[in-house]
């Protein structure tokens, strides 16, 4: 089994790369699994990455060449580069010379039975290799994002930018889905969009998940938990959570600030922009706390965690950490789509952002409520979203493939 993938998935810094050690670590025992991918930005990450790796029976090839950055001037070119291109600019980006010749190198010396590509646009590196089995972990539908970027877009030349990336998403998405030997989608929701929009012949399900072993109700409320805390988790450096945040920001805090004036609001995340930091600086009752090593803390002092997202897909983790830990949610529907978790009784689900700010004071208001609400939802977390129940459904598509090998 080799994945390739973008970088080393630790530390456990993001939803993506917490799905995909979670799994690999349970199958590692099992299996012989090898991890291409190019070199984590941060050096040093990358170094205590490899070693993490090999401690628990990854190999880890890393090539060195990092990702483009996603900002200054460069980046502006590459975009306007990439409107000359059929591929869209995600993949362009991940699609280094220096990735094919490690693939290939690797191919050549070994029998694979399995190539997983651990994201979408990193198929395109796989497309070529002889008599390859390749799976596509389809973290998210990419297009389904781009769309609804698109949809929220209000600048006329940004919009048609995106449109741009939208339909060559669709292209590539359409193409690779079709050609591959199997696709896992993250929740029932993307897998029949897989099948009925984009042709893949070949669909299974392993949801996202979590360690209800690690995250668990506190067995008494910190010191400093407060009711009032409203709580948003994610990584500041993905462009969903971000336009979430702006939301959260300037319309949904301070709603809840005029009914409930002590209300404050925590958001925890790795590699927060600049802006953010200026913007949070001039917040009242506002505080972020960047890149820390465990969530936990913050989990148990809050009442309720914030999902206001409108723009995304696949389905998020940090509502399962957080009814895992007997956190409230109040979210999105976009937010909670691809849980089999009922609006109500399992978790609140608003329609639209402006609604929820009356559902964060309600659960400010009533936490007891809140919190009884959060404990129906953790039972289905604990009954369907462990890791370990998951690691053995993805084992199940790993050997039927492998038996099908050419």
């Amino acid at each position: 089994m080799v994945v390739v993938d973008e970088e080393l998935p630790y530390p456990l810094t993001s939803g993506k790369r917490i799905r995909t050690l979670n799994l690999l670590l349970r199958l590692a025992g099992r299996h012989r699994i090898t991890f291409i991918a190019h070199r984590n930005a941060d050096p040093n990450e990358a170094e205590r990455a490899k070693e993490h790796l090999r401690d628990h029976g990854i190999e880890p090839i890393v090539v060195d060449r990092a990702v483009p950055a996603k900002s200054g001037p460069g980046f502006y070119a590459r975009l306007a580069m990439n409107l000359f291109s059929p591929l869209p600019y995600s993949v362009a980006s991940h699609t280094s010379p220096e990735l094919r010749q490690a693939i290939t190198d690797y191919a050549t010396r070994h029998s694979v039975d399995v190539w997983q590509c651990e994201w979408t646009p990193y198929a395109e590196v796989l497309r070529g290799l002889p008599s390859a089995r390749r799976l596509v972990i389809a973290h998210n539908v990419e297009s389904l994002i781009w769309q609804r970027y698109h949809e929220n877009e209000s600048n006329p030349l940004r919009r048609w930018y995106i449109g741009e990336q939208w339909r060559k998403f669709a292209r590539f998405e359409r193409r690779t889905f079709a050609e591959v030997d199997s696709v896992v989608a993250v929740s029932p929701d993307d897998a029949t969009r897989l099948h009925e929009e984009f042709g893949a012949r070949r669909v299974e399900v392993v949801d996202n998940g979590v360690d209800t072993e690690y995250f668990r109700p506190a067995e008494r409320l910190p010191d400093d938990h407060d009711p009032r805390r409203v709580l948003f988790l994610g990584s500041l450096d993905w462009r969903p959570n971000l336009d979430g945040i702006s939301l959260l920001l300037d319309r949904v805090f301070p709603a809840v600030r005029r009914e409930e004036p002590n209300a404050s609001l925590s958001l925890v995340g790795r590699n927060p922009p600049e802006w953010l930091k200026r913007r949070v600086a001039e917040c009242d009752g506002v505080q972020l706390h960047a890149s820390v090593p465990d969530v936990r803390p913050h989990v148990a002092r809050s009442g309720v965690m914030a999902v206001p997202l409108r723009i995304g897909g696949g389905s998020r983790l940090k509502i399962l950490e957080s009814l895992a830990s007997g956190l409230p949610v109040v979210s999105t529907r976009i937010g909670a789509e691809g849980l089999c978790l009922e609006p109500g009784r399992h978790l609140t689900i608003v329609e639209d952002v402006d609604a929820m700010a009356g559902a964060i004071v309600r659960a400010i208001r009533d936490p007891a409520g809140a919190r009884a609400q959060a404990a129906c939802g953790r039972e289905v977390v604990l009954g369907r979203y462990d890791w370990s129940c998951l690691a053995e459904r993805l084992e199940k598509v790993w050997l039927e493939l492998g038996r099908t090998r050419c």
